[in-house]
């Protein structure tokens, strides 16, 4: 268990605590708790990549458990966020349904001995959820344009990411082989 996975971890553990915040009223201090747990856990993910790679810590562990850890954080954000009405709901399911999709491919590649790498459109789409939902979560009402414009583009990238991905990995899906 190195530092890199111990990340990505962490970041799974953040995952409940920053839904508690956002689904409960404990203190007046919820949502800004909840937007730095979101913060917090975002940087883990950009950190335990970057070490994992930089001091050579890939592991099998690390390959499976972060982009679950990904998914857990955005999806649960997604949710949440819906809940509060800040995101449409078929938004919400457009884009946990891209993941749902998108993991099935890699499950049926990975079986058959196929590697998939992370593509620019992949790399671009979290970047634009992690956007979104932070932007969101200042919750500011000046912010209202442009947190409808960011939640459009994470939404066109997801789908334009999803679409690359089929075109790319066509013969993953359609024979199982690269």
């Amino acid at each position: 268990m190195n530092i890199a996975n111990k990340l990505t971890v962490f970041r799974v553990i953040l995952v409940p605590i920053f839904v508690l915040f956002m689904e409960t009223d404990f203190t007046p201090y919820n949502k800004i708790i909840a937007f730095v747990v979101f913060c917090i856990a975002t940087i883990t993910d950009k950190l335990d990549g970057t070490i994992a790679r930089k001091y050579d810590m890939i592991t099998d562990f690390g390959k499976f458990m972060d982009p679950i850890a990904d998914k857990l954080l955005v999806c649960s954000a997604l949710v949440c966020l819906t809940s509060t009405g800040k995101i449409p709901a078929w938004i919400s399911i457009a884009i946990i349904a891209r993941e749902f999709v998108v993991s099935g491919v890699r499950l049926v590649a990975a079986d058959n001995g196929v590697k998939i790498a992370a593509t620019w459109w992949g790399k671009s789409k979290t970047i634009s959820q992690m956007t979104m939902i932070i932007i969101m979560l200042l919750n500011i009402e000046k912010l209202a344009v442009l947190e409808t414009v960011v939640m459009y583009v994470a939404l066109a990238l997801t789908m334009v990411s999803m679409i690359d991905y089929f075109i790319k990995n066509k013969a993953v899906i359609t024979t199982g082989t690269k």
